[in-house]
């Protein structure tokens, strides 16, 4: 057997503070060190950080700062990472195609580099013409610079099989948080009762129908509430000032929350999870809902569809959103069908260590 050590990058870092490639992240590099493995993860530090080498848990973390924001400093940064983790000499495994014209590198020295392709960025609303242009070139050096890829949904892998043979993509999903208990004190912040809420956890944009779900949730009077959790700027973003300007007084925008038991303890309280999302692979807030036993509310696209599966009622437009609020707050029968129908989903195809399992032997295939 080859030395088992591995290079994670493409990330802000661990432990997990960002979004969904952060969490998975945490999971799979606690999981390969218990298997044994040297496991190197950067990270993303402040403008007025030093580049610092450190160990969590287990799991060496170097920090490299950069003094730029945005996009442009994410993109710097990955160049960074880049060229300082081919000293390693050891397969990479990339998070995100976004920056992976920049992966040539390790095709120039011959470095192995298993990259997971996430979700088909170049389509997604928010972005403009330049930046969709550079997502669209990118997936495809994303294609020709890695040794393998993986797609987190069966259709992502089919797009990419119009790039590049399908024998050179693998698709592993996201795993999720399994929640089967959960404190009902962390509702009383927000004044809510078990059973009578759905919730929404998604980034405010309209690829993800944010509007709509409020717009459908907010037809009529429900002695219900619905919970939107997001970061919300309705002073200056006018797409956010539209879906406040839509709510009802039954709607709650708490802001974003990333303490893992409030949200766990939310999802888990909740009548039905709602989400919106129209394009992309397996998403893994969804996949926490599944996680959670949530009967599920999901815009009707092939992606959510392979996900929730039985799950779910599935909607298209405001008037099938209203809808599917009035079945299932009203539908006892139906609703506990779903949340059945739910976990078994999760337990067949969402748990963490089949997961990452998926990933380990993938990377030992790849080993230097």
């Amino acid at each position: 057997m080859k030395n088992k050590k591995i290079v994670i990058q493409g990330i802000r870092g661990i432990p997990a503070s960002h979004g969904g490639f952060e969490t998975f992240a945490e999971y799979l590099v606690l999981y390969l060190v218990k298997k044994g493995w040297e496991v190197i993860v950067y990270c993303q530090g402040e403008p007025d950080s030093e580049f610092v080498e450190d160990e969590w848990r287990g799991i060496k973390r170097i920090t490299i700062p950069e003094k730029r924001q945005g996009p442009l400093g994410t993109m710097i940064f990955d160049f960074k990472t880049i060229v300082h983790s081919t000293r390693h000499k050891c397969t990479v495994l990339t998070l995100g195609y976004n920056t992976a014209s920049f992966n040539l590198v390790y095709r120039l020295m011959g470095i192995k580099n298993l990259i997971n392709m996430d979700g088909i960025e170049w389509k997604r609303d928010k972005w403009g013409a330049l930046a969709k242009t550079w997502f669209w070139l990118n997936e495809r050096c994303g294609c020709w610079f890695g040794h393998h890829l993986v797609s987190d949904h069966p259709e992502i892998k089919k797009h990419l099989a119009t790039r590049v043979s399908e024998q050179k993509i693998t698709t592993i999903a996201y795993g999720g948080l399994e929640v089967t208990k959960a404190d009902s004190e962390y509702l009383t912040e927000f004044e809510l009762e078990p059973d009578t809420y759905g919730i929404v956890i998604a980034r405010p944009e309209p690829e993800n129908s944010v509007l709509e779900i409020v717009q459908g949730f907010s037809r009529s009077k429900r002695n219900k509430k619905l919970v939107v959790l997001g970061n919300f700027d309705f002073d200056n973003n006018q797409y956010h000032q539209q879906i406040k300007n839509s709510a009802s007084d039954e709607v709650i925008f708490p802001g974003a929350i990333y303490d893992i038991e409030k949200v766990s303890a939310l999802r888990f309280f909740a009548r039905c999870y709602v989400h919106g999302h129209t394009v992309g692979g397996t998403n893994p807030s969804l996949v926490e809902a599944i996680g959670a036993g949530n009967a599920i509310i999901a815009h009707d696209n092939k992606f959510n569809r392979w996900v929730a599966k039985e799950g779910a009622i599935y909607f298209t437009d405001i008037d099938s959103i209203s809808s599917a609020f009035d079945t299932l707050f009203e539908n006892d029968t139906l609703t506990k069908q779903l949340q059945g129908n739910t976990k078994d989903n999760f337990v067949t195809n969402f748990q963490w260590d089949k997961i990452l399992t998926e990933y380990e032997d993938l990377m030992i295939d790849y080993l230097m």
